[in-house]
């Protein structure tokens, strides 16, 4: 069977589609043999252990980042307590006192 060119049109002799790889071409493609030592293929991965890993560094992640916005945001409330309560800095608070505060 005669092959066809383009839009079902036959082609003509030494004519080939720009789609379709020349035979020389071919030989390009291909990867070069390897050369020197070769790895063996990784081992087989059990993707629902690999998924729960991740999960669990996501949460781990996520609870770190919690704890730290936290401590910022106490940060920042202590500091705002300090200047309105005791604006002079004379004022010392003491373990005992800054228990019954909070």
């Amino acid at each position: 069977m005669a092959s066809r060119g383009r839009h079902g049109v036959p082609a003509r002799d030494g004519e080939q589609r720009r789609d379709e790889p020349r035979c020389e071409d071919q030989g390009e493609q291909q990867a070069p043999a390897p050369q020197g030592f070769v790895l063996p293929p990784p081992p087989p991965v059990d993707y629902g252990v690999f998924m729960q890993g991740l999960v669990q560094a996501m949460q781990t992640q996520a609870h770190t980042q919690a704890a730290l916005q936290a401590q910022e945001r106490a940060d920042v409330w202590w500091s705002s307590l300090l200047r309105t309560r005791f604006e002079d800095g004379a004022v010392e608070v003491g373990w005992d006192e800054f228990v019954r505060l909070f």
